[in-house]
C-alpha cells in the first residue's frame, strides 16, 4: 500500500482518488476551498463535478496542503492547468527530495509556452516529475469502465513505479519515455476539440468530425516532433487515443465549449455554462506562440484562435480552411 496525496479535488482528482483507494492505497485529498472538502467530507462525493461516485471511507480531506504533501509516496498534481504554477510553488517548501509528482492536468503555459511538467520542474527542482494522459474521461473512470493510459516519465522505473500502482482490471496503464510527447498530445487535443464542437455547434455532420480529427492529430504531430516529441507518441493513447474521444464524447468540456460557441456564444458565454475550466481556451494561444518559434503551420489552430478571441465568425473560418490553397495529403510522398 502507498501513501499518496492527490492535489486538487475536482472531476479528475476526485475518480483517481476513487482508483487508487480501490487499489489498496491510502489517499488524502488536497482542495484550497474549504466548502469543496466540506461538502467531500460530509457527502464523500463531488457533487458538481463528478455526481454518482462515492468515494471509499478510507480516503481523507484536508484544507492543509502539508497534510497531504508531507510524508506521501507519491502526489498527483490535479489542479486545472492554469493554477499548476501556482499550487507546485506552494509544494515546493514541503516536497521531499526525490518525490514523484504525478501530472495529470493538460495544458500548455500562454506566457512561457512550457508544457505543466516543465513547470512543476521549475517550481519544485527537486521532484521526480512524471504524467499520466490519455483518453479518460473522469465520468466513466470513476464508473468503472475499461480505460487505458499512458504514465511518462524521464526514467523507466519512475513510469514504471506510476504503473504499478494506477494498474487495476479497468484501468490499463503503459509507459513512455516521452514526457514531452504525451504532454503535447494532450494540451493540444484540447484546442482541436473545441473545432470539433464548433462544427457541431453549426450543424455539421460526421464527415466534418472525422476530417477536422485526422487533420487536427496531423497538426499537433507536426509540432509535437518539431520540438522533439516522437511521431509514434502522437499514434497513441496520449496524441490520436485522446483526440477522438475529446472531439466525440459530451463528457468533454472542450466540446460542449465548442459546441456553444459554434451557436453563436462567445468564448467567455460559452466557458461560464460549461462552469468548468476549459483546458483548450487557455492553450490555444500557446499553441499559436509554438507554432511561430518552430515555423509550424497549424491551420486549425490558427481558426480557433480567430473564433476566440478575435471575434471570427465560426462559418467564416470552417470555410477559410476549406478553401486554403490545394495540398498533397502526406507532404513526403513520391509520385511513381
Amino acid at each position: 500500500m502507498a501513501k499518496i496525496g492527490m492535489i486538487g479535488a475536482g472531476s479528475w482528482g476526485s475518480a483517481l482518488s476513487w482508483l487508487l483507494a480501490n487499489n489498496g492505497h491510502s489517499v488524502t485529498v488536497w482542495s484550497a476551498l474549504a466548502d469543496e472538502i466540506g461538502m467531500l467530507r460530509e457527502c464523500r462525493e463531488q457533487k458538481s463535478k463528478l455526481p454518482g461516485v462515492i468515494l471509499p471511507e478510507s480516503v481523507l480531506f484536508t484544507t492543509e496542503l502539508r497534510e497531504a504533501v508531507e510524508g506521501m509516496d507519491l502526489l498527483v498534481l490535479a489542479v486545472p492547468s492554469p493554477f499548476t504554477r501556482s499550487t507546485a510553488r506552494r509544494m515546493k517548501e514541503l516536497a521531499a527530495p526525490g518525490q514523484i509528482v504525478v501530472n495529470v492536468a493538460k495544458g500548455i503555459e500562454e506566457g512561457t509556452l512550457m508544457t505543466l511538467s516543465q513547470i512543476i520542474e521549475e517550481e519544485i527542482p527537486q521532484a521526480d516529475v512524471a504524467v499520466l494522459s490519455g483518453p479518460s474521461h473522469a465520468e466513466e473512470v470513476g464508473k468503472g469502465l475499461p480505460t487505458t493510459i499512458v504514465a511518462g516519465a524521464r526514467s523507466r522505473s519512475t513510469a514504471e513505479y506510476v504503473q504499478n500502482l494506477f494498474m487495476s482490471p479497468v484501468f490499463r496503464v503503459y509507459t513512455s519515455p516521452d514526457v514531452l510527447g504525451i504532454e503535447l498530445g494532450a494540451a493540444l487535443k484540447n484546442v482541436v476539440a473545441l473545432a470539433a464542437g464548433i462544427a457541431d455547434g453549426l450543424g455539421y455532420g460526421d464527415n466534418t468530425k472525422a476530417a477536422l480529427i485526422t487533420r487536427g492529430i496531423t497538426e499537433i504531430a507536426r509540432l509535437g516532433t518539431a520540438m522533439g516529441g516522437r511521431f509514434e507518441t502522437f499514434c497513441g493513447l496520449s496524441g490520436i487515443g485522446d483526440l477522438i474521444v475529446t472531439c466525440a464524447s459530451m463528457h468533454s468540456r472542450n466540446r460542449r465549449a465548442g459546441i456553444l460557441i459554434g451557436k453563436g456564444y462567445s468564448m467567455e458565454e460559452a466557458m461560464k455554462e460549461v462552469q468548468m475550466v476549459v483546458e483548450g481556451v487557455y492553450s490555444a494561444k500557446a499553441a499559436m506562440g509554438l507554432a511561430e518559434k518552430y515555423g509550424i503551420q497549424l491551420p486549425i489552430i490558427e481558426q480557433v484562435n480567430e473564433v476566440l478571441f478575435c471575434g471570427k465568425p465560426a462559418a467564416d473560418a470552417v470555410k477559410d480552411l476549406m478553401l486554403r490553397d490545394k495540398k498533397i495529403e502526406i507532404s513526403d510522398t513520391e509520385w511513381s
